[in-house]
């Protein structure tokens, strides 16, 4: 019997259990978020300034989803220069993966989808700021195993508007992933380093 599951339902267990997905040890797997991020502009900067204090402004009542795209995401994905050439933006795309045996279908939804056709650039899961970012990791990460286009890696973003989180995902074989730490709005210059982790992606798929 074909046992369907909704992606925001999955679990890590689950898709350990049904795809063989691996948590990647080694640092050099997923160097991108760490290593050769540009330094931001005075006026990039000022940007992230005025989204801080934009946030926390609001956050004065519940934030919900719809919210920390419009607020947060939407100027971070600018910055990075995803709303340029080559890239392109799809929103509630449908997805489905199915298990090597089929015995297992999960569908969904992506949040945002950024694209440089036909590869898929970036999975974002973008969620109400109460929530925690730990369930939305095997959402991504369901999502990402949906990628029919394999050959290069794709990467995950998921943000409360408060916390941020990378996720990086290869499939030569078995799926392999890694996160990056998560990064905060509160602590220091995090939201810097989120432009600077997205602008290295966009850079990678640019020059690859």
């Amino acid at each position: 019997m074909v046992q369907i599951l909704q992606g925001k339902d999955i679990t890590l267990a689950q898709l350990i259990d049904e795809f063989g997905l691996q948590l990647a040890n080694e640092e050099h797997f997923f160097s991108e978020w760490r290593h050769d991020l540009a330094e931001l502009s005075d006026l990039e900067k000022q940007s992230l300034n005025e989204v801080k204090a934009e946030y926390l402004h609001l956050s004065k009542y519940p934030i919900l989803e719809p919210v920390v795209k419009m607020v947060v995401l939407s100027p971070l994905l600018r910055l990075a220069g995803f709303y340029q050439p080559p890239f392109y933006i799809a929103s509630e795309q449908e997805v489905r993966i199915s298990s090597e045996d089929e015995g297992t279908i999960i569908r969904g939804r992506i949040d945002i989808l950024v694209l440089h056709p036909p590869f898929w650039v970036l999975v974002i899961e973008a969620k109400r700021a109460e929530y925690s970012l730990v369930p939305a990791i095997p959402q991504a990460l369901a999502y990402m195993l949906a990628d029919a286009t394999s050959a290069k890696p794709v990467f995950g973003f998921i943000t409360n508007g408060n916390e941020f989180q990378f996720i990086k995902l290869t499939k030569h074989g078995i799926p392999r992933y890694a996160l990056s730490y998560t990064l905060s709005l509160n602590r220091g210059d995090d939201l810097h380093t989120v432009v600077k982790v997205l602008k290295r992606i966009a850079h990678l798929i640019r020059n690859s």
